[in-house]
Parts: structure tokens; sequence; C-alpha cells
């Protein structure tokens, strides 16, 4: 297993994550993100990872709307995935992570089916380019997260995977070690971000290491999934901020360090 960060796809976000000894960065170009920006910044970034030995481990896009009001894919959108995974590709980068929305107007039956459309489409782009395709487990604009959504579509698409992070099966009320145990053989990436609830609601998401999950069993979970893909760090706290924050990357990593075995 590897430790990355999720980080911008600027020379600053190499510059650090070499300093902390990082293997990988995360890029997440999102429904806000200028696609066309970052797709012209490809041949710097490559000469980012040259230069400071740190790869680009996964691109992934949250927020966005795969699937119209009728239940037919976005063509707009589908193109921006595709031009996503072309990056993916070029940058030697084996994960693209995205989501399926949800259409109210459709039974949960109709909603499947369009989200397997969608990630068909995806999974043969993706073959063709030498990445892997995963859905992301976090519920923005996103039905794709939990168990039953998985059974049906994961459970058809074969070769879709997961990327999984455990605090987002903590605020939603479910068992992450469950759902690690019953379909960790599917995960092909990994977010490492701190929980902290009181009183059953959520009250920050600190330093992994200095929340609530679990870890260590966490960890012994990956291992007996024989998981080897990467760890991606993702500062995600309002308190956690500056200094303060990067004391907080500082003691995540040095903990990851303590339960991957080289």
């Amino acid at each position: 297993m590897k430790i990355g960060i999720i980080g911008l796809p600027n020379e600053e976000s190499f510059k650090n994550a070499a300093e902390k000894g990082l293997e990988f960065l995360e890029f997440c170009i999102n429904v806000n993100s200028n696609i066309e920006e970052f797709i012209n910044s490809i041949d710097l970034i490559k000469q980012w990872i040259e230069k400071y030995d740190v790869s680009v481990g996964s691109i992934g896009r949250w927020g966005s709307d795969r699937i119209d009001s009728k239940g037919n894919v976005n063509k707009d959108e589908l193109e921006i995935s595709y031009k996503l995974i072309d990056a993916a590709s070029e940058l030697n980068c084996q994960n693209f992570v995205c989501g399926c929305n949800y259409i109210h107007e459709l039974s949960y039956y109709e909603n499947c089916q369009a989200a397997i459309e969608y990630f068909t489409k995806l999974l043969e782009y993706g073959n063709s380019k030498g990445v892997n395709i995963s859905t992301y487990n976090c519920n923005w604009n996103n039905f794709v997260d939990n168990e039953m959504a998985w059974t049906i579509i994961h459970g058809y698409l074969k070769d879709l995977g997961i990327k999984f992070d455990p605090s987002h099966s903590r605020y939603a009320g479910r068992d992450y070690l469950k759902e690690m145990r019953d379909w960790g053989d599917r995960f092909y990436h990994v977010h490492i971000k701190g929980s902290l609830m009181i009183d059953g609601e959520r009250l920050d998401d600190p330093p992994a290491g200095l929340d609530q999950t679990d870890w260590g069993t966490f960890m012994a979970i990956l291992y007996s999934k024989n998981y080897k893909g990467g760890l991606s760090i993702e500062p995600h706290s309002h308190v956690w901020k500056g200094e303060l924050g990067s004391k907080g990357i500082d003691f995540t990593i040095n903990l990851l360090k303590t339960l991957i075995f080289k």
C-alpha cells in the first residue's frame, strides 16, 4: 500500500507531498472545476511527477449529473468523464472515481438501470485506456454509496470498483467494518479521513488517528482483502487548518507508517 494525499493540480502540491515523503497525489476535478484548465496542465503535471518523484494515484469527479431527468445518460458529462480518463491514462494513473445522481421521478430499479448504462460506458472506455473505474461511497449527488446499490450495480458490473472512505459510512449510520468485510475485495482506492461524532451528530473531521475510527482494525481488514492500492489522506476539517493542519497531516502519515509493512 502507498500513502498519498488529495491536492490541487499545481507544483506546490507536488512539492509539499515530496517534503512529507508521500508517494502520490489525488486530484478531484469536481462539478465546479475548470476541466479545460486541468486538461491543459497535463504536460506540466508530467514534469512535476518527474521532478518530485510523486505520482498521480487517482483522478475523480464528484457532484455532477450523469443522468438526466428521464434516465438518459448525460452526454456532456460522459465526454468530461472520458477526458478525465484520458488524462489519467496519460499520467499513468490507474484510477478514475465518480458517482451517479438519483432521479426521484424514476423508480430505484430504473435509477440502477441508468447507472449501469453509464458505468458500462466508462468501464469500456477505461479498459481501452488502462484505467480502472470506481464509485465513491459519498452521497454528494450520488446514490451508489451503500450495500444495496453495490449489490445490484457492482453485482452486475464485475469490474466496477469502490472508492471507500469510512467517515461516510459512519456519518450515514452504517457499519464501515461490515462494509469492508463484505465489499473490501472491490476496493480500488481508499480515502483516509477522520470522523468525530458527539451525541449522534457530526462534530468535525479531525486527522485520522485523532478521531473515532478503528484504524488498526481498518488496516487489518484491508490486509485480509489483499488490498494493494493507495491510502489517500483527505484533509477535511474546518479546525485543522494552516500550521495545525500540517501537523495533523504529519500525525496521520506517521500513524499510517506504523500500520504499513514494507
